[in-house]
């Protein structure tokens, strides 16, 4: 399905200035006179206007979490975003859409060449210590967006995602976590290193300390889903080592964010 969005060479379901015939409607003053059907007029004496299909050029704009966490060492979250962000970019292009990526940190900047095949991408790294702050910038209206993250922030969702959801028409965050974010080894002393603040913290996970981790898993996800469904977005969760041992993108067939053709 084909997003709204500016004049181009896409079938919407919108009404708009194609030649293709939609539908019809009553005049309503304001209505473009050159639409009024006038057979319909003679036959009916009602006056009915000619609804056509919109063309757009449909566009999908990529936001993608610049922060270290987002590459956990030890384990294939990194290699499963760039993934994750080279296949919507490749689908989009396979299927007619213009697409831009960006990356956010303390500002959200354009991707060098990220309207280019991923192979012409650079600087797609996750460097910045620290969660995102940067406020999203003005992203096309009635496009489709996408924001590939850990979510594991401490902002309130909905100041991110009401703005990143505004005015699209498709929007989906998609949560990436590592094996060990969504299951803490149990019995094991650890030590822990904070990827972004390089903060360090013995640990002892028993099973109750493995419990208490889930439990707040679960809330935070659950407080991140609860905001996409006020913004109007969808919110979905993949690990990433079985993503790239599988390669399963069904969750994103059954959320109509993908269509197989």
């Amino acid at each position: 399905m084909a997003p709204a969005g500016m004049a181009g060479a896409t079938l919407s379901h919108r009404a708009g200035s194609s030649l293709e015939f939609k539908d019809h409607r009553a005049y309503e003053p304001g209505d473009d006179l050159r639409h009024i059907d006038w057979n319909a007029y003679a036959r009916t004496d009602q006056l009915t206007v000619k609804l056509f299909r919109e063309e757009v050029t449909p566009h999908l704009d990529l936001v993608v979490d610049g922060s270290r966490s987002m590459n956990l060492e030890g384990t294939r979250k990194g290699a499963a975003v760039v993934a994750l962000a080279a296949f919507f970019a490749t689908a989009a292009h396979r299927t007619g859409y213009s697409h831009r990526l960006w990356i956010l940190n303390d500002q959200c900047q354009p991707v060098p060449n990220g309207n280019q095949p991923p192979a012409s991408w650079e600087g797609l790294n996750f460097e910045y210590r620290g969660m995102p702050t940067g406020q999203l910038p003005l992203l096309r209206p009635r496009g489709t967006r996408i924001l590939i993250s850990d979510l594991l922030w401490l902002q309130e969702p909905l100041l991110i995602v009401r703005p990143f959801a505004e005015r699209a028409s498709v929007s989906l965050v998609l949560q990436v976590l590592a094996r060990v974010d969504a299951e803490p080894i149990v019995g094991q002393s650890l030590r822990l290193i904070d990827s972004e603040t390089d903060e360090i913290r013995e640990i002892h996970v028993d099973a109750v300390a493995a419990q208490r981790y889930r439990e707040a898993l679960a809330r935070h996800q659950a407080s991140w889903d609860l905001a996409c469904r006020q913004a109007g977005t969808t919110l979905l969760t993949t690990i990433a080592e079985d993503l790239l041992t599988n390669w399963n993108l069904d969750p994103l067939v059954a959320a109509d964010i993908l269509r197989v053709r």
